[in-house]
C-alpha cells in the first residue's frame, strides 16, 4: 500500500512516496510547475501515481502559523481538485515550513533556501517530508486503537 507525497509549488512540484508498508517516505523528484506547462504537471503527476500504484495522495496543507492559508493554497486546491477529477484520492496534511525543515535537514551549510542549487533534492524532500509526517500520525493512531 503506497502513498504519493506532494509539496506543490507554483514552479516545481516536490513528489515522494512511501514504501509498500507505508512506514517510510523517501524523496522521489521534481515535477516542473507553471502556468503554461499546469497540464503537463498534472499528467506528469498522475502517471507517477499509477506507475507506484499509490492508495492515496497527501499534499501539504499551506497554511501559517495562525491557521490562515497562504497565499499559494488557492492553486494547491485547484491541483487537489484536478487530481480528483483524475480519479485520485487526495488528502491534505499540514505543512508548516516544509521546505525549510528540508533546507535545514538535507543542506544545512545553505544560508538560504533560494541560494540553494540542490533545489530539486530539497523539493522533493519536503514532499517526503510532508508524507512522512501524515505516515507517523496514522500509525500513531492506529496502535490507538488496537
Amino acid at each position: 500500500m503506497k502513498y504519493l507525497g506532494i509539496d506543490y509549488g507554483t514552479r516545481r512540484i516536490g513528489v515522494a512516496v512511501s514504501d509498500e508498508s507505508a512506514t517510510l517516505a523517501f524523496p522521489l523528484g521534481v515535477v516542473g510547475n507553471s502556468p503554461s506547462t499546469a497540464l503537463g504537471a498534472l499528467k506528469e503527476v498522475c502517471d507517477i501515481a499509477k506507475e507506484n500504484a499509490v492508495v492515496q495522495v497527501v499534499m501539504g496543507e499551506s497554511k501559517d502559523y495562525s491557521g490562515v492559508a497562504n497565499p499559494v493554497m488557492k492553486e494547491v486546491e485547484k491541483f487537489k481538485a484536478a487530481l480528483e477529477a483524475e480519479g485520485l484520492d487526495v488528502v491534505y496534511e499540514p505543512e508548516y515550513m516544509s521546505s525549510m525543515a528540508a533546507a535545514r535537514q538535507f543542506a544545512p551549510e545553505e544560508k538560504s533556501r533560494k541560494a540553494n542549487p540542490n533545489q530539486e533534492l530539497l523539493d522533493a524532500s519536503a514532499a517526503a517530508l510532508i508524507l512522512q509526517n501524515f505516515l507517523d500520525r496514522n500509525r500513531k493512531r492506529e496502535f490507538e486503537v488496537e
